[in-house]
């Protein structure tokens, strides 16, 4: 089950997306867990029929799970990143607006409006109002599907991975004879992984006749990881090195399927170069011994210079952005992802505890465990400041103890206690946060947009005569809508920002994993 403060979130998008009828099925499974229908009547008090429209609603929209099995029979199942990625679906309206045009846009609001959706059903929905434009829309519906935007809805989509997962590494850990060792283990859930990926691939290998689609957000994750690797590139160099790795990224981005892939696939400087175009001035971001040097030198030189070619060491492939192997060029997805998620640490820690807080975070992080006089000693702060510091970062669940008895009897007064950053453990926390302070910003919005004189604005503004022309609103009413269009402005901007945070803690954790997050 959830915690609560993504509980809260999921039923608040649930309930502004589909209704409060939705939004109590949706309480009931994230407080109870795994439930059959007959249970989900009783815990919501809903009339049977009630409560299967609006299971069946949620199933559309891919945010229900649900299963058959012999020991419980059908059972239901809160998908929550599948609610929670609800809050992405402008983004990805917009990300296909820029890749194939106002088609593209269409096609992929409509599937996302209606969960999934076969391919007659989109295009005769589009041209209903120009048929003339039915086969702009099947071309670019195609151009979706092939540059896998769109993906087939399979009977394995509606199961819970979990219980397969479960199934299969408990099959393989069946055919570990004796004690299994921690190599054995994890050989036996990756061989469980790439078992269930496979049948995924196989299950979506299949025709466009009779196939439902439904939007592929692992592809446009892509694209939104891409767009945050180009901005640290410029924040790190510059923006001519932010180009070159936009067109390392571009080089590679039919491939790139979802964000977990550790690395990219490998490309050359030569296609690299083909990318960028001399109008963009590379020379002026680097300096080179050669006057008028070639645009693939220049992008030699910069990819030298973010692949920290000048410092091999575990320091240098630690803040590097590319790897170089024999002649081929790989953008190192892991060692980024990483890297992001320690700078929201570290950004966190410097909002609430200052510069301080942030210095032992990262001393922490460098050396490991360490008692409280070494951190005093090495950070070079007296002991009456780091003792209330540390006190501070664990509370916020920054920083951990590991507690190391001297003694069987593991008496207090005769253990030590390391302080340490558990990683997991603090991006948790964080994320708990992020869709805490999410939450309020959906409350806030709705709070607002209740308030009795804009509630009656834009109920008038809603009427077709107003529609048409907006002049038919007063001045005042005209002011209370442009503050309230403003509000709601600023609160999406920062909405956007806090979902940017999460997509860092919780969708780049997935690269090089087999973890659920």
């Amino acid at each position: 089950m959830a915690d609560a403060e993504t509980s809260r979130l999921c039923v608040q998008i649930v309930w502004s997306h589909f209704g409060p009828l939705t939004a109590k099925v949706a309480f009931a499974l994230l407080t109870r867990g795994r439930l059959s229908l007959a249970q989900l009547i009783r815990y919501t008090k809903m009339k049977p029929r009630t409560a299967r429209v609006a299971t069946l609603v949620l199933v559309q929209q891919n945010i229900l799970w649900h299963s058959n099995t012999e020991e419980e029979g059908e059972m239901l199942e809160f998908n929550t990143l599948e609610c929670l990625m609800r809050l992405r679906f402008g983004r990805f309206v917009w990300q296909a607006e820029q890749l194939f045009g106002s088609s593209g846009a269409e096609i992929v609001q409509l599937i996302l409006d209606h969960g999934k959706l076969q391919q007659p059903d989109v295009i005769s929905r589009l041209s209903l109002s120009n048929p003339k434009s039915s086969s702009l829309y099947s071309q670019t519906l195609h151009k979706l599907i092939s540059g896998a935007y769109l993906k087939p809805s399979t009977l394995l989509s509606h199961h819970s991975p979990r219980d397969k997962r479960i199934k299969y590494e408990a099959e393989e850990k069946a055919k570990i004879t004796g004690f299994p060792t921690a190599k054995e283990l994890r050989e036996a859930q990756e061989t469980a992984e790439a078992r269930l990926k496979r049948e995924e691939k196989e299950a979506e290998s299949v025709g466009l006749d009779g196939v439902y689609f439904r939007v592929n957000f692992d592809k446009f994750n892509t694209h939104l990881r891409n767009k945050l690797i180009e901005m640290a590139a410029g924040e790190r160099f510059n923006r001519s090195a932010a180009l070159v790795m936009q067109a390392t990224l571009k080089a590679t981005e039919a491939r790139q399927k979802s964000v977990s892939d550790a690395r990219s696939d490998p490309t050359s400087t030569a296609a690299i170069a083909m990318l960028i175009s001399d109008d963009e001035g590379l020379s002026a971001g680097i300096v080179t011994s050669i006057k008028k040097a070639s645009s693939a030198s220049l992008v030699k030189d910069y990819l030298g210079l973010m692949s920290a070619i000048d410092n091999p060491t575990p320091a240098g492939k630690a803040a590097s952005f590319i790897s170089i192997t024999e002649n081929k060029v790989y953008v190192e997805f892991e060692i980024i992802s990483k890297r992001l998620r320690r700078r929201v640490l570290e950004a966190v820690a410097r909002e609430r505890h200052g510069d301080d807080g942030v210095r032992i975070v990262r001393l922490l992080l460098d050396i490991g465990k360490m008692d409280e006089k070494q951190i005093a000693k090495v950070a070079m702060m007296p002991n009456n400041v780091v003792r209330p510091l540390l006190a501070a970062l664990s509370s916020d669940f920054l920083i951990s103890t590991q507690e190391v008895p001297r003694s069987a009897d593991r008496n207090p007064t005769r253990t030590f206690y390391l302080w340490h950053v558990d990683l997991h453990k603090a991006y948790s926390a964080l994320l708990g946060h992020l869709y805490k302070t999410l939450y309020n910003i959906g409350m806030r919005r709705q709070a607002e947009q209740e308030e009795p004189t804009v509630k009656a604005v834009l109920a008038k503004r809603a009427r077709t005569d107003v529609a048409q022309d907006e002049n038919l609103l007063s001045r005042m009413e005209r002011d209370v809508l442009k503050e309230w269009e403003t509000k709601r402005e600023k609160l999406t901007v920062l909405e956007m920002r806090v979902e940017e945070a999460v997509f860092i803690l919780r969708d780049l954790d997935k690269v090089g994993s087999y973890e659920d997050i």
